[in-house]
């Protein structure tokens, strides 16, 4: 464990858990560079097919550590940034799916919002509330937000700081599915070890970069047609494209061969 941070790894799956469990895992400056690492570290080890955000019970996050009191948000006397993880999560060419397994406020909330996929407990409590503590919401989740739920949704949450439930999450469109708590990072890795076992390595960081770079630069239709016909001719040929065909009709699983390592080709966005 580094800095509230730590990481283990089972079957292709890495964990990757916020670890104050004391202090219901608030986050402090030093965790921002500690998950940034651990992340960098996972991108780029080949056998790490899927990452797993999550915290230590009972919370995921309970926001940024208050410690400091009325001072918490002084004017900072370092060169500050409202994104303290770098790379963000959409910016990993692994999954990441973020088991929101206990309350999730603020940079807890906002820095799940950067994962693919979100599982939320349907007990616990969510909320994006800086407007109510005299900040802003952070992590980039005015790009996030309303790129994973739409405007309305955005405004809803990102303008009132409002508190809201699991179930709530899932019907704005913040979340996929909300469970009782104790069964959030078990379906978390559940999809995790699918993904690691099923899919393709290259397919899978294909789609989610393609998947995010449209959201980011505003591709439309055409565009989009073209890059995904550029991808096919990427991987069609590949002894993954053909192993894929093969694994499904023998019904056994698949041996990708495929590795981000030395065949992932990085493009510039346009």
């Amino acid at each position: 464990m580094t800095a509230g941070v730590s990481v283990t790894v089972d079957r292709g799956v890495a964990v990757v858990t916020l670890d104050r469990p004391e202090r219901r895992n608030a986050f402090t400056g030093a965790m921002g560079p500690a998950l940034s690492e651990a992340y960098r570290t996972l991108d780029e080890d080949d056998a790490i097919r899927a990452i797993v955000l999550t915290g230590a019970p009972p919370a995921f996050c309970a926001g940024a550590d208050l410690g400091g009191g009325g001072a918490t948000f002084d004017a900072p006397d370092a060169e500050f940034t409202a994104s303290p993880v770098d790379p963000p999560a959409f910016d990993l060419r692994k999954p990441v799916i973020a088991a929101v397994n206990g309350h999730a406020i603020g940079i807890g909330f906002t820095l799940a919002m950067q994962a693919d996929i979100r599982i939320v407990a349907e007990d616990a409590r969510f909320a994006i509330p800086q407007v109510r503590r005299g900040v802003l919401p952070d992590a980039m989740s005015h790009w996030t937000v309303p790129h994973v739920a739409g405007m309305s949704a955005a405004a809803d949450v990102l303008l009132t700081g409002r508190t809201f439930d699991g179930a709530e999450a899932v019907r704005l469109g913040l979340a996929s599915r909300c469970l009782p708590s104790g069964e959030v990072l078990p379906a978390a890795l559940e999809v995790a070890r699918d993904i690691a076992v099923n899919t393709a390595p290259m397919s899978v960081a294909l789609s989610k970069r393609l998947l995010w770079q449209t959201a980011r630069h505003g591709y439309g239709p055409d565009r989009v047609a073209t890059l995904e016909t550029d991808l096919h001719l990427r991987v069609m040929g590949t002894p993954d494209a053909a192993e894929g065909v093969r694994a499904y009709l023998d019904r056994r699983e698949p041996r990708w061969t495929s590795r981000l390592s030395t065949d992932w080709q990085e493009d510039s966005p346009e």
